[in-house]
């Protein structure tokens, strides 16, 4: 019954109202009496004496009983909410206007009339016909306060006067108070109701949303507070936290898509390529193993040289795949610390410049500026360049030229390679970093043409640096990158 949130806040809200009708009853019922009491006690506080003096109840200095009878029996007829009784100076009652079967008490406690006659607020006094009510009442001593003999003492709300008002508060004001509470609360709870329901109405809209989300295809219906800037109540922040959630669930997925496809593409291109320097190794071992009685020693040495090749080409390929994993995987995040670069750079070519000359290939460095310190992974800038110059040496032909730039500008260090090889045509310009992508068709020494790129930019990734490439076919390749300079 009570499973929805609207039937949860409807039944609290009916409690609430409940609750609040039966506070509010008892309330104005205790408060409107005591207001009333208070008033009666105002309004006939010298009532006693007006009663001794207009009555003549004191005739030379002493109670006249037969005066003090007669009040009795007029004020009985005349007014029957107050009961008259004549005290002594000890509290005893010794004569009363009431029924004599129904007075239950034989005196009442003076404290009451003490701080009735010494005017502090309207106490109130014993009621003579219960044994623990207390009424209002005014009392007066007599004969004189002077010469005191005892106390007219009258109870202001008697039986009488209770009976009448236990009528009227049974008819008049419960069903005046019951009915006012009755539309006041149904009025609240119908209004509260409403409320409820525009409140819960979104939070619905959400969960049908929500539910639509876990069971249909991901990346369809939104919020319906998506469209509604800024923020507003909890409910409007819920459907904007549910939608940038949902967005990012939906990239993930893409991402998880987009890695599991190229994944897939890796293993069959890997399979591939492990595949052709594995049959040539095999080759060559065979043929060895086959003939290695009849072969020549020369020929014996080419076949060891070229198997040595192609294992080394293997070596290659896996210790690429082997890099890149990790840095995929964020296995060995960079350790970042200041070196100067430009000494690195200057190593790095001191590696490759034998092999430049060989291929009759200038490998030349052109660094601008003083300041060439970064923060960054040196072993992992050294993978970077090799990468690079390795890259660029295997697409230049003999007789060309391999320049390393680095220059400075506005505390930014911009490092390029540029070659004057055959250059990248512009449709393979945006694909030139994907792994495996054979897009100019040359080895790049690491076993397959685009892991050494791929490497480079996930090294640069990790630095939080992009990398560029600049090219035109026939006129050569540079590729960029800029990292912030220290010191």
């Amino acid at each position: 019954m009570f499973r929805t949130l609207y039937a949860k806040l409807a039944g609290v809200l009916v409690l609430l109202m409940v609750s609040v009708g039966i506070i509010y009853m008892l309330v104005s019922w205790s408060s409107t009496r005591h207001y009333l009491q208070e008033v009666n006690q105002l309004l006939n506080r010298d009532l006693a004496r007006n009663l001794v003096a207009d009555r003549n109840l004191v005739a030379e200095g002493r109670i006249n009983e037969a005066a003090l009878k007669e009040t009795f029996h007029q004020y009985m007829v005349i007014n029957p909410s107050i009961e008259i009784y004549l005290l002594d100076l000890e509290g005893g009652i010794l004569s009363y206007s009431a029924d004599p079967e129904k007075v239950k008490r034989r005196n009442v406690s003076l404290d009451p009339i003490r701080a009735f006659l010494e005017g502090d607020d309207l106490p109130l006094g014993d009621d003579p016909r219960s044994h623990d009510a207390r009424k209002p009442f005014s009392v007066t001593p007599v004969p004189t306060m002077d010469k005191p003999e005892g106390y007219l003492y009258v109870v202001l709300r008697g039986e009488e006067f209770d009976t009448v008002e236990r009528a009227v508060r049974e008819s008049h004001f419960l069903r005046l108070s019951g009915w006012a509470v009755v539309v006041a609360l149904t009025f609240g709870l119908l209004a509260g109701l409403l409320v409820f329901h525009f409140l819960t109405r979104r939070l619905g809209a959400l969960t049908l949303v929500m539910e639509g989300f876990r069971t249909q295809h991901l990346g369809g219906e939104r919020s319906p507070a998506s469209a509604r800037e800024p923020l507003g109540d909890e409910i409007d922040r819920l459907s904007h936290t549910f939608d940038a959630m949902a967005e990012r669930i939906n990239e993930q997925l893409a991402a998880l898509e987009k890695k599991d496809t190229l994944r897939r593409e890796m293993v069959a291109q890997v399979s591939h390529d492990l595949r052709t320097p594995l049959a040539s190794l095999r080759g060559y071992l065979e043929t060895l193993t086959m003939k290695a009685d009849t072969l020549p020693q020369n020929e014996r040495d080419e076949y060891l040289r070229a198997a040595l090749s192609q294992s080394e080409a293997l070596s290659r390929l896996v210790g690429a795949l082997f890099k890149l994993a990790k840095l995929d995987a964020c296995d060995a995040p960079p350790q970042l610390e200041p070196f100067n670069i430009a000494e690195l750079l200057q190593d790095v070519l001191q590696k490759y410049q034998p092999g430049a000359r060989e291929r009759a290939i200038k490998l030349d460095y052109a660094p601008s500026g003083e300041s060439a310190w970064v923060n960054a992974d040196i072993g992992l800038m050294e993978r970077v360049f090799d990468n690079l110059i390795e890259n660029a040496l295997q697409h230049t032909p003999r007789g060309g030229e391999v320049t390393v730039v680095l220059s400075e500008e506005r505390g930014r260090l911009s490092i390029g390679v540029r070659d004057t090889g055959s250059g990248i045509a512009e449709e393979d310009l945006p694909r030139v970093f994907d792994r495996f992508y054979p897009g100019r068709g040359a080895d790049t020494g690491d076993g397959h043409v685009g892991l050494g790129l791929a490497i480079v930019k996930r090294i640069l990734e990790l630095h939080e640096s992009a990398v560029e490439v600049v090219s035109r076919a026939d006129r050569g390749t540079e590729i960029r990158f800029v990292m912030p300079a220290i010191g």
